[in-house]
């Protein structure tokens, strides 16, 4: 009898210690299964059980184990609801855990995997604050909060997070200052706080060696230390920062304790040090000034052209005359057709804003043009700007700020002072009084979903438009390069950018007198902003593609008629847009030389599917999961079936294609 009791109390004992079914530990069988309930026991879970089982052993969806213990949870995109569940603290052993893009709700649960090196709880519907437990996770490389509707201030708890590379936790409602405890993230190199209530300075971060740093739309104030202006992916604007440089003894020269980095003694010393510097540099500028006029009067005989001489010197100097010289110079030059008036109009049109200290030269060429076509430049609704401020908010048009190249050009990021950031198009183009008149055009163009210019520069040969810098990048990238970042496109989402890019369309074809043409409609020139809203750019740029046309390039976007930019007509453009529709809804690219050859081409593959029921549930985008009103996608399709047929006569016009994509939104 005592032997039976032995050997039971023996097995009781064993029980806590063998891994249910002989395979997986005990304790992260029980946390899975507390998930899974969680969860409310999701169909989408192939493979979990409320009760037993074997995680490690067994196919079970998104876990990896290593031995019997499990590793890896992996449940991004599932379009789960509920909670996480309470047992998370005991899965001991998983270094990566991601629920990503679901639909999960509530608090982040305070105990999450403890020995984590990867956490990504965004795209979520997450309630509360941020779970003070994560102060002890010190093996943490990566979190991910961003876009959930946390709240509330940051807690001074990062101080043991030294390995973290990666911090995001934008699109919530956070508040108040940033901790102090950031300073300890010592090799954080990606840090996204976008889109919140922050507040106060962010002189706390000035030492992360950060290479991106995301601020925008928060309160922030104060200034921006020069030191955090060299990140290379810099995001400020949004925020109430001060203008002009920082006063003495502010915020900007203190470290994080709140005293100045030098003494009174130390300042005293540069101050005499560089007082005596700067005594050498005027002297050597002085002798250099007499020395250029000496030889100047001994050289010249008469004073126009002596002034002509200097004034093509100074264009080498390494100092910046008036620029109140440069038009004197330009009025010598061109005394016999110019007034004082057409100078002054010159002058406000070079600088904006008028810079006290920069001198411009322009070709000789655009000297001339500047001042022969006058009233096409007062006809520009649109802000000119100076090329020395678009090369310096460009690094020069640096080839890290290139975001796009098109067909007439490069596109480029362009980070100013007061942390602004635009669009920058360098136009390979050369005719001065075209670029002009283009302009002229262009920037009459008004419409919500037309990305309008904004301004223009054409100095020295280039040619620049100046855009709003779009956040969400094109439909393009959004569709065929989504990242970890990126929200899939909900059925209703794809309907509303195409209504609103056939707005723009209808807008060019129907509203604008004279009519106007696009010639390069493509999801890359679909731009999505902050909502999802789409805007299309290179609008009024038609006159470009005809004059490039050996860079016109829109391979699976030209309408089968089209062999050249001058044969296009708006029935082309509709064509073009029934590409775009069919990226849409298929998820596809409009030529794809990976896809077998009877697929390459998407209008030949997908047109004799679009009025066949069963065929089109399978060419649907497998992103949407089976999101989708039937009604709705077949007329969807329909429109498509209009918009791609090989007559362009038998093309609907925009109007009537809004028309037909309404009834689409509605069900």
């Amino acid at each position: 009898m005592m032997d039976r009791i032995f050997l039971g109390y023996c097995s009781l004992l064993l029980g806590f210690f063998i891994p249910a079914d002989g395979g997986t530990h005990a304790p992260d069988v029980s946390a899975l299964q507390v998930m899974y309930n969680s969860l409310n026991s999701p169909s989408q879970l192939t493979g979990w059980r409320a009760r037993g089982g074997d995680p490690c052993g067994e196919d079970w969806k998104g876990i990896k184990c290593s031995g019997s213990s499990v590793t890896e949870i992996k449940l991004s995109g599932l379009g789960l609801t509920g909670s996480m569940g309470y047992q998370l603290s005991s899965l001991t052993s998983v270094t990566y855990f991601d629920l990503s893009k679901n639909n999960l709700q509530g608090d982040v649960p305070y105990q999450l995997p403890q020995n984590a090196v990867h956490i990504n709880l965004a795209l979520n519907s997450f309630t509360g604050g941020i779970p003070y437990s994560i102060s002890q996770m010190s093996d943490l490389k990566y979190l991910n909060l961003g876009n959930n509707q946390l709240s509330g201030q940051l807690s001074d708890m990062f101080g043991q997070l030294s390995k973290l590379t990666v911090l995001d936790l934008s699109f919530n409602s956070l508040s108040g200052n940033l901790p102090q405890s950031f300073a300890s993230l010592s090799n954080l190199k990606t840090m996204r706080l976008q889109n919140n209530q922050l507040t106060g300075s962010i002189n706390v971060l000035e030492n992360l060696p950060l290479q991106e740093l995301n601020v925008v739309d928060n309160r922030f104030s104060g200034w921006i230390p020069d030191k955090m202006k060299e990140i290379d992916d810099l995001e400020t604007e949004g925020n109430a920062w001060s203008s002009g440089p920082a006063p003495p003894g502010s915020e900007r020269e203190k470290d994080h304790q709140g005293h100045t980095p030098h003494s009174r003694k130390e300042l005293n010393k540069q101050i005499v040090k560089g007082g005596i510097i700067a005594a050498i540099v005027v002297s050597v500028l002085v002798l250099t000034v007499i020395l250029l006029v000496l030889f100047a009067r001994k050289s010249l005989p008469s004073h126009s052209s002596q002034f002509l001489d200097e004034e093509k010197i100074s264009q080498n100097r390494p100092f910046t005359p008036l620029v109140s010289q440069e038009l004197d110079a330009d009025s010598l030059e061109h005394s016999a057709s110019i007034d004082i008036n057409s100078l002054q109009t010159a002058a406000s049109l070079r600088l904006n804003p008028p810079p006290s200290d920069r001198f411009k030269s322009f070709k000789d060429t655009d000297i001339g043009s500047k001042f022969n076509s006058r009233k096409s430049i007062d006809s520009v609704a649109a802000t000119s700007y100076s090329l020395g401020d678009l090369k310096e908010a460009t690094a020069n048009f640096a080839e890290s700020r290139l975001v796009g190249e098109g067909s007439i050009g490069c596109v480029y990021k362009a980070k100013f002072l007061d942390g602004k950031v635009l669009a920058v198009k360098k136009i390979d183009f050369e005719s001065y009084q075209d670029f002009i008149e283009v302009v002229s055009n262009i920037s009459k163009l008004q419409h919500p979903n037309i990305n309008g210019l904004l301004g223009y520069c054409s100095e020295r040969g280039y040619r620049v438009l100046v855009y709003d810098f779009m956040r969400n990048g094109s439909l393009y990238n959004f569709l065929h390069l989504s990242d970890d970042y990126s929200k899939p496109l909900t059925w209703n989402t794809r309907i509303k950018i195409a209504l609103g890019t056939a707005r723009a369309l209808e807008y060019l074809h129907e509203g604008c007198s004279p009519s106007a043409m696009h010639m390069n409609i493509k999801s890359a020139n679909i731009l999505l902003d902050t909502e999802l809203k789409p805007h299309l750019c290179g609008c009024g740029l038609a006159t470009f593609l005809s004059e490039c046309s050996t860079k016109h390039d829109v391979a699976g976007y030209s309408a089968p008629e089209c062999t050249k930019p001058s044969a296009y007509t708006s029935k082309n453009d509709v064509y073009s847009f029934g590409v775009v529709m069919l990226e849409l809804l298929t998820g596809r690219k409009p030529f794809d030389s990976s896809k077998a050859k009877a697929e390459q081409s998407l209008v030949r593959w997908a047109t004799p599917q679009l009025h066949d029921i069963d065929a089109l549930d399978k060419m649907v985008d497998p992103a949407l999961r089976g999101l989708y009103p039937p009604k709705s996608l077949s007329r969807f399709a329909d429109v498509i079936a209009l918009c791609v047929q090989v007559e362009p006569e038998f093309r609907p016009a925009m109007s009537e294609v809004i028309q037909s994509l309404v009834r689409c939104e509605r069900g």
